[in-house]
Order: structure tokens, then C-alpha cells, then sequence
């Protein structure tokens, strides 16, 4: 199951750990895949996680990239593109591993 205690952070509708902006993060014991993954329309299954690019609260609290200081750089926070590239891969690796099977 998946933490999403006070060590995480929303950044344009997706849960990172908060000092390392990870969506899967050993160190805080996070996993916020599950979460994105219902958010953004899939059903969740074992993936790589994704990670935030450098980013930082504005002086509103909300995370902005710092390369373009945008809260919603559909660029740098293209969640619901890297979160289906993620799928995609999972789902190419356990076909490779699992010979065509698709159990997740």
C-alpha cells in the first residue's frame, strides 16, 4: 500500500515526497504511484516511478518548475505523458520476463 503521509507534496496534481520530490522514494518510505496512477485515469500497476524536476514553492506555497516558473509547465510537469511512458515500459518488461503475460 502506498504512504502518503506528511512527507508528501502535490505538485500540479501529483504526490512526490517532499524533500526529495521522488514518487517512489526509499529514504521516506513513499510510494505515491498508486494515487497518480487513479488520478490520472489508469489502473495502477508496478512501475517505475517518476520524478519532479528541480522545483521549489512559490511564495504562495505551490511548487513551480524553476526552469520556466510555471505551476502547471505542462513541460516539466508533463505527469500523465511520463506516467504512460513508465506504463508502457512495465508493461514491455513484464511481457519480455513473463512471456506475454500481462498480470498486474
Amino acid at each position: 500500500m502506498s504512504d502518503t503521509t506528511a512527507t508528501s507534496v502535490e505538485i500540479n496534481d501529483a504526490l512526490f515526497c517532499q524533500p526529495h520530490l521522488k514518487e517512489i522514494c526509499e529514504d521516506c518510505s513513499f510510494d505515491g504511484r498508486e494515487e497518480n496512477d487513479a488520478f490520472f485515469g489508469f489502473d495502477p500497476i508496478d512501475r517505475e516511478g517518476i520524478e519532479a524536476p528541480s522545483a521549489s514553492p512559490n511564495k504562495d506555497g505551490v511548487y513551480q518548475c524553476k526552469k520556466h516558473s510555471s505551476t502547471t509547465c505542462s513541460q516539466c510537469f508533463g505527469w500523465k505523458k511520463q506516467i504512460t511512458r513508465s506504463r508502457t515500459a512495465a508493461k514491455k518488461a513484464g511481457k519480455k520476463a513473463g512471456g506475454g503475460s500481462n498480470l498486474y
